[in-house]
């Protein structure tokens, strides 16, 4: 496409045009003009459409990543990038307790300075890759996007650890359900009974709905694999600073409450979604939307409630409760009405109603983006 510029200074330089100027050649003059605006036009259609395509794309590259993950999961040969980020929390968090002292008001200073750091280390440097990727060739930048959303997301993960958990339950082994139930839960575990290792189960699927699933996909369908990093490294700093010991208690205040933020929304989200995708795996979504309004906020955080009192609602049994963590007993309000014990089976359950949430919201999500694309 010619340069609108360049357009005009041919016409004034053209041999052909007489030595008095445009005003002795006003039909060239028209002409020039023409394909000026001709020429501007086209720019700013090509760069609208292009604008529209690439907005468009991100849409299908989470659809992508999410499909890729139903399917394979988080295979262990491939490194993944929440490890990394992991690492560069344990290794700031040495390096900002040793440069603020070791205080109440030093502490909180360190938890600041490491959640900003992280959080801008796991924005900036997939996006500027994806940047320089996608500027040589744009399919390749496409290609590393969707590679990244599907790592960030952990349906699969989450469904084959609490499935473990499920057989390991059915085969009567109660060490190696209690060993099983460890690998994804914060919480002692030596003692659990099997009604409470089904419950810590289900509980950490309703959560993870959120966290793992439909949270990933809110921020990835808004801003692709950079800002799904982004919420991964809000998440993971909260799981490894966001505790209430005598360690964590000040330097990890910050990102725990960041971390509040960022989960406000998502874990309504994934409640609505449960409570509307319940009926769809033979479930209560009534009794899933009536818990939820009277029990999503029986939790000390004020989101994880919301998708475990719609799970409990649609399952029919209580959740939460009293719980050791570090040899300490921690008292906790219960979410839901006990008409049942709790069942093994009941994971497999919980596990078909956060595919249904998860179908759900991507539908919607993918639905609004598409929309919003073409209409404005």
């Amino acid at each position: 496409m010619s340069d609108k510029y360049t357009i005009l200074r041919k016409w004034f330089n053209n041999k052909r045009m007489p030595e008095s100027g445009f005003i002795d050649c006003p039909l060239a003059f028209f002409h020039a003009i023409f394909l000026y605006y001709q020429a501007s036009c086209c720019t700013i259609v090509r760069y609208y459409c292009l604008g529209r395509v690439n907005k468009l794309a991100i849409a299908i590259i989470v659809l992508v990543g999410f499909v890729v993950d139903l399917i394979l999961g988080d295979p262990a040969k491939i490194p993944h990038p929440i490890i990394l980020i992991g690492l560069l929390i344990a290794k700031l968090e040495k390096m900002f307790r040793k440069i603020f002292p070791a205080n109440k008001p030093g502490e909180i200073a360190g938890g600041i300075f490491l959640n900003i750091s992280v959080l801008a280390i796991s924005f900036v440097v997939p996006f500027f890759l994806l940047k320089w990727l996608t500027m040589f060739d744009v399919r390749l930048g496409y290609a590393l996007n969707a590679f990244w959303c599907w790592q960030i997301f952990a349906a699969r993960s989450l469904r084959n650890e609490s499935m473990n958990v499920y057989k390991c339950l059915k085969s009567g082994d109660i060490t190696a359900s209690r060993q099983a139930i460890a690998r994804i839960v914060g919480r002692d575990t030596d003692n659990l009974g099997e009604e409470q290792i089904a419950k810590a189960a289900i509980e950490t699927v309703a959560e993870n709905a959120s966290d793992g699933v439909i949270a990933p996909m809110l921020f990835m369908i808004i801003g692709g694999a950079p800002l799904g990093f982004l919420y991964k490294a809000v998440n993971t700093l909260d799981s490894m600073v966001g505790y209430k010991n005598d360690k964590y208690i000040n330097f990890g205040k910050f990102s725990a409450r960041v971390d509040d933020v960022f989960n406000f929304i998502p874990a309504r989200l994934t409640a609505f979604a449960m409570i509307i995708g319940a009926p769809f795996v033979k479930l209560s979504g009534k009794n899933a939307a009536k818990i939820w309004r009277r029990d999503h906020r029986n939790h000390a955080s004020p989101n994880s409630a919301n998708p475990e009192s719609a799970c409990a609602g649609a399952l029919g049994v209580q959740l939460a409760g009293d719980a050791y963590y570090f040899g300490k007993l921690y008292e906790k309000k219960t979410i839901g009405d006990r008409l049942r014990d709790v069942m093994p089976e009941d994971i497999k359950k919980t596990v078909s109603l956060m595919y249904a949430a998860a179908a759900i919201s991507l539908a919607v999500m993918e639905a609004i983006r598409i929309l919003l694309v073409v209409y404005l």
